[in-house]
């Protein structure tokens, strides 16, 4: 248990840190780092808000990342639901395709994806990056949804089946509803891994305020000659907000599908 809270508060730590820095001068950073500020400021949080534009950042974020979320879902669930009621060659094969796409790392596609972006005349525009992340995020969502669904009793889908159901009914009444904690593990790593993105949205969505999202509008807070590093804490603290939101939205899901998980193993 010890062991448990020591974790924890190794966590909690760099947290702890940017939220108090957020309400800090750069002396009382580096002269007091851990201790609470002389006096609490919201002042940093709204000349972050305006100097880095951080509304518009947060807008093409949101809208970015639940667009590429949902596709995602659309394209993984059905292919997760065909490989798991598959025991076929084809359907193993299907699987070790995705599977492959692990050995693939993101920046080795970097050149390729910036000209595909060109070729197709969306280079620095958000729907390059809609259509790309979730090329990027099908290898783990297929395959944990996959072993999740093949936990699911065969025996359900026969039953529907009989009674006339649809491939498509037997997968959006009976596997959809019982996959959900495996959907919320999805969502909530791939929320973070797309809002937190920040090598392919600077090149291909591009510093315009137009279209760039929140983790790059947030570094052009830095000085050229000298860094606020509390208004810098306090633009950190305002672009991690969605994420706590979110990860609280879904964490009695996610936590269902880590339980599901150790009692299956």
């Amino acid at each position: 248990m010890a062991g448990v809270w020591f974790y924890a508060a190794l966590l909690a730590l760099p947290i702890y840190y940017i939220v108090i820095s957020a309400s800090k001068t750069n002396e009382e950073i580096f002269s007091f780092p851990t201790a609470l500020p002389v006096k609490w400021s919201w002042e940093n949080f709204g000349k972050a808000w305006e100097m880095a534009a951080l509304g518009d950042g947060l807008v093409n974020s949101g809208v970015i990342v639940a667009a590429s979320l949902l596709i995602t879902l659309v394209l993984s669930i059905p292919a997760a639901y065909s490989i798991a009621r598959s025991d076929g060659r084809l359907s193993r094969a299907v699987e070790v395709f995705f599977a492959g796409g692990f050995l693939i790392p993101t920046f080795a596609a970097l050149v390729a994806t910036v000209l595909l972006s060109i070729a197709v005349g969306l280079f620095q525009t958000k729907l390059f990056l809609i259509l790309y992340y979730p090329a990027t995020a099908l290898p783990l969502a297929v395959i944990l949804l996959t072993q999740y669904m093949r936990s699911i009793p065969a025996e359900l889908a026969e039953s529907a089946m009989i009674d006339g159901a649809s491939r498509l009914k037997v997968l959006m009444l009976i596997y959809l509803p019982l996959s959900w904690p495996a959907v919320s593990s999805v969502l909530v790593v791939n929320f973070i891994a797309f809002w937190n993105e920040y090598l392919f949205a600077l090149i291909i969505a591009g510093p315009s305020i137009e279209t760039r999202t929140a983790q790059v509008a947030l570094p052009t807070l830095a000085g050229l000659k000298m860094t606020d590093y509390g208004l810098m804490s306090a633009g950190t603290v305002i672009i991690l907000i969605p994420v706590f939101v979110f990860y609280a939205i879904l964490q009695k899901r996610l936590e269902g599908a880590l339980a599901a998980g150790a009692l299956k193993g």
